[in-house]
Order: structure tokens, then C-alpha cells, then sequence
């Protein structure tokens, strides 16, 4: 309350402002199939005002850094679920959980203690890019999978060559190709899975995309315009 003269005059309102794209991410981390939590010291009735603009069905709030510690703890010993926890966190308040959880990302803005304790450090402020370390997380472990499909593949498809399995059809004068065999394997093997990781290159956040969307469509409008003003000036 502000007075003048012992007469009120005004109010002084302050309160917690979203992160800007916060509500994106969100949306995006629930799109992933991801349960959310929202763990802080803050007052309650602040955090679950903050809660229902993101869409968090779940807090816990008015806890210190110790007690933070030992939630997740909590959450890591539910062997019945066998969850796999992440910790978000930007403060000094955050660090005890940041080191407890099974992954710990920090943001780039927030203290170096934060920092050094997170296994991922985003660097720019951008909540968005906890959706895209997870995200390019899981299609470098496709990938993974996808190489060592590839690299068994060739493996396993001439050891019944180098058995004789084709002996009977093209006698036994095929046992002279196979060196060449397992050099051409060899070399398909490496080029296979060198290009298969190269097309992670590739990888755009899906933010990304929707924003060269809206460029895509936008664009072409202004060069319209552009394109009539040039003709209507060359008509003059």
C-alpha cells in the first residue's frame, strides 16, 4: 500500500514472472511422456499460481536444499516404477539435487556451484533447450542402436560364407574371394555406420522447425510487396 497524507493513494503489486517459451517446454517435455514435478523453497500459493499457468499438476514447494536432496532420493529408490529422475535447477539451492539425480542439467545463467554440479550445462537461458538435450539424447541412442544393427549385419552375413555355405554352389575356389569379401564388408561396415552418424547432423529442435515455418510463410509475403513496389516504381 502506498499513502499520501495518510490517504491511500496506490498499491505496489509484485510477483513471480513465467520464463519466457516456460510453457512451451513444458508442453514439449509432456509431449515426450515425461512426468513433471515442480521442486522449490518458494511460498506454496506463489508456486501453484505459477504451477496452473504451466500446466504442473504436481509441487512441492517451501523446501530447503537438503530436503530437495533427499525427494529425489525419494524418487530415485522407487525401484517398482524403475525411473529414471532429471533435476533442473539455476541456483546454489539446487546443487545437493543437481549431484543426487540421476541426470542434473543447469542453466547457463545460474550460479557456477550449479554449474559445476549439473551433468548438462545449458548455455543459453533458454528453458526450451532442456526439451532438445533430452530430445537429441535419445536419437543419439537410436543412432547407437541403429550402428551396431548395421555393423553386426555385415559381420554376421559372411561368417556362413566364410563356413562354405556357398561352397556347393560356386565350389571351393569362392575361399579365394574371401579376404576381399571381408575387406569390401569391412569398409561398407565403416562407411554405413560414418554416414548413419552424420545424418545426426541433421537434427533440428522442433522449435526450430516451427519458427522456419512461420519464416517460410512470412517471407514470401514481404518479397511480394517488396516485388509491387519495384513495379510500381519502374511503372512511374
Amino acid at each position: 500500500m502506498v499513502s499520501v497524507n495518510n490517504r491511500l493513494a496506490g498499491i505496489i503489486a509484485l510477483a513471480d514472472t513465467v520464463k519466457e517459451n516456460a510453457k512451451q517446454a513444458i508442453d514439449s517435455l509432456k509431449a515426450m511422456g515425461l512426468e513433471l514435478i515442480m521442486l522449490t523453497g518458494d511460498n506454496e500459493k506463489t508456486v501453484k499460481t505459477v504451477a496452473t499457468k504451466l500446466g504442473i499438476s504436481r509441487v512441492i514447494a517451501q523446501v530447503l536444499p537438503h530436503e530437495k536432496e533427499q525427494i529425489i532420493s525419494m524418487l530415485k529408490e522407487q525401484e517398482e516404477k524403475r525411473i529414471v529422475v532429471a533435476m533442473v535447477g539455476d541456483g546454489i539451492n539446487d546443487a545437493p539435487a543437481l549431484a543426487r539425480a540421476d541426470l542434473g542439467i543447469a542453466i547457463g545463467s545460474g550460479t557456477d556451484v550449479a554449474k559445476e554440479t549439473g551433468g548438462i550445462i545449458l548455455i543459453k537461458d533458454d528453458i526450451r533447450d532442456v526439451v532438445t538435450a533430452l530430445d537429441l539424447g535419445r536419437k543419439t541412442v537410436s543412432k547407437i542402436k541403429q550402428n551396431l544393427f548395421w555393423a553386426f549385419s555385415y559381420n554376421a552375413g559372411l561368417i556362413p560364407i566364410a563356413g562354405g555355405v556357398l561352397v556347393p554352389f560356386l565350389g571351393v575356389g569362392i575361399f579365394g574371394w574371401l579376404p576381399m569379401l571381408a575387406g569390401l564388408a569391412m569398409a561398407m561396415s565403416s562407411v554405413t555406420v560414418v554416414g548413419n552418424s552424420i545424418l545426426l547432423g541433421r537434427y533440428r529442435p522442433n522449435f526450430a522447425k516451427k519458427r522456419q515455418k512461420i519464416e517460410e510463410i512470412t517471407h514470401p509475403k514481404e518479397d511480394f510487396k517488396q516485388a509491387e513496389y519495384s513495379l510500381q516504381t519502374t511503372t512511374k
